[in-house]
This record gives structure tokens, C-alpha cells and sequence, in this order.
């Protein structure tokens, strides 16, 4: 599952590559001035795969039930690239020929596979499926080359704060509310007889400590705290490609 993300990124490049050797010859433009209005709407839909970065902490100091102090180590670990479903709209400002602002709330539905192994007791392993429900507001800068025919490549960067909606409940680890990603990718536009179909791959990196520190003094299950109290700091990871329709 992590190599999805180098593969999509290499068939992009690809396509672009192929594009630029098959397409020196003029065509008729489909859509000539849409790149022209000031702004523009559009929709979008896409798949995400989300990841994790964790800190562990190493060897605890564990009082048990009975008052037994102990040392444990627990690894943990996301050990997949998960993948989701992401839809969302899309408001693009035009800044000058090949530079434009655009904003795209979206909402993504994932999760993150995560691998806990205790290496103290006979390395048990256990798992948990942390799901997670964002909503994002990307705020993102769009470069983009000079038009040939009927396609456009560009690159886009920015800064994205989320909003997890998902609950709090008695699990292993939980991730805050709030979040702040930075962002980059390339994509192409396609111009259509009646529409502009832009596929994106974008790669997103949390700018903040993503865990939700206080969720170990939470846990009623006094047995999980050593599991919520492995890691220190987490930072989310996403991959998403995504379809604009403008």
C-alpha cells in the first residue's frame, strides 16, 4: 500500500510525458477563453490514502491494577496506505495568465490502519482502524504552463486546515479536532468540448503534532493507557487524486 502513492505520482508523469510527445501539432481549442473569467466554480470527487507518522516513545513505567510497577515497550505504527473516498467544490480566482488562487472545500472519508506490538510481552501484536472524517479547506496557489491544444499542466501548493468530525470513543489512540497540512502536487487541465476535467495527485504533510495528547487520561480501561501513552507526537499523511469538473 505505500508504493500506491509512487505509482499514481509516475502514472501522472506519464501521462504529461506521453502528452507533450503526441501533442506538437496544433488542434482546434476547445473552451478558448474559460481561462480568461476572473472566477469559476466547479465540483470535485476523488480517492485518498491516508498514513500516519509516529514518535514512539520507547520503554513505560507501568503501575498495574494491583500496584505492580513494570516496564513495557510498545511499537506503534500505521502500516498502510489507507485508502478513502473525498468529494467536494471548487473556487478558482484568476491572478494573472498562468497563476490563479484556488479554494476547494472537501470532505474526506478514510481511515488509518494502526499496529501496536508489545515487545515485552512475547511481542503481542494488536490493531486498531482509526477512522477519520475531515472537512478541509484548502487554500492552494495554482502555476500553470502555457495552453497547447487541449491541455494545460500545472503545479499547485498551499496550506490546508481540517476539521476532524469524527467522535471520541474508549480506543487506543485518537487524533485532535483540529489540523494544518502543507501541500503540493501537479495535475493537467483537459479542455472538452463542454467542460475542463482536471486529474490531480497531490501529496499532503501535517504541520502540527497531530495527537490528541490528553486522550490516554481518558481511557476508562486503565490496560490501554500503555498503548495511548506509546507515542508522543504524530504528524497525518494523505494522498489524494482527485477530478475537477469545471
Amino acid at each position: 500500500m505505500r508504493e500506491y502513492g509512487l505509482r499514481m505520482l509516475g502514472a501522472v508523469v506519464l501521462l504529461l510525458v506521453t502528452l507533450t510527445a503526441n501533442g506538437q501539432e496544433r488542434k482546434p481549442m476547445n473552451k478558448p477563453y474559460i481561462d480568461l473569467r476572473p472566477l469559476h466554480f466547479g465540483i470535485l470527487v476523488g480517492t485518498n490514502f491516508q498514513d500516519v507518522e509516529f514518535e514512539n516513545v520507547g520503554p513505560q513505567t507501568v503501575t498495574l491494577d494491583d500496584g505492580t510497577v513494570t516496564e513495557k515497550t510498545i511499537l506503534t505504527d500505521a502500516d498502510k496506505w489507507n485508502p478513502g473516498f473525498s468529494v467536494g467544490v471548487l473556487a478558482e480566482g484568476r491572478i494573472s495568465n498562468n497563476i490563479a488562487l484556488r479554494i476547494a472545500p472537501t470532505m474526506h472519508f478514510g481511515a488509518k490502519h494502526l499496529v501496536f506490538r508489545n515487545l515485552t510481552d512475547s511481542i503481542q501484536q494488536t490493531t486498531q482502524d482509526l477512522k477519520n472524517t475531515y472537512i478541509s479547506v484548502p487554500i492552494d496557489i495554482k502555476f500553470s504552463a502555457q495552453r497547447f491544444n487541449n491541455y494545460r499542466p500545472y503545479l499547485v501548493a498551499g496550506i490546508n486546515p481540517m476539521i476532524n468530525l469524527t467522535h471520541k470513543d474508549q480506543d487506543y489512540i485518537q487524533l485532535k479536532r483540529y489540523d494544518v497540512m502543507l501541500e503540493i502536487g501537479l495535475g493537467c487541465d483537459f479542455y472538452l468540448p463542454f467542460f475542463k476535467l482536471n486529474p490531480e495527485l497531490k501529496f499532503s504533510y501535517s504541520l502540527v503534532n497531530s495527537l490528541d495528547t490528553k486522550h490516554a487520561d481518558e481511557l476508562r480501561d486503565a490496560n490501554l493507557r500503555v498503548y495511548a501513552n506509546s507515542v508522543r507526537s504524530a504528524h497525518a499523511k494523505m494522498i489524494t487524486l482527485t477530478f475537477y469538473f469545471e
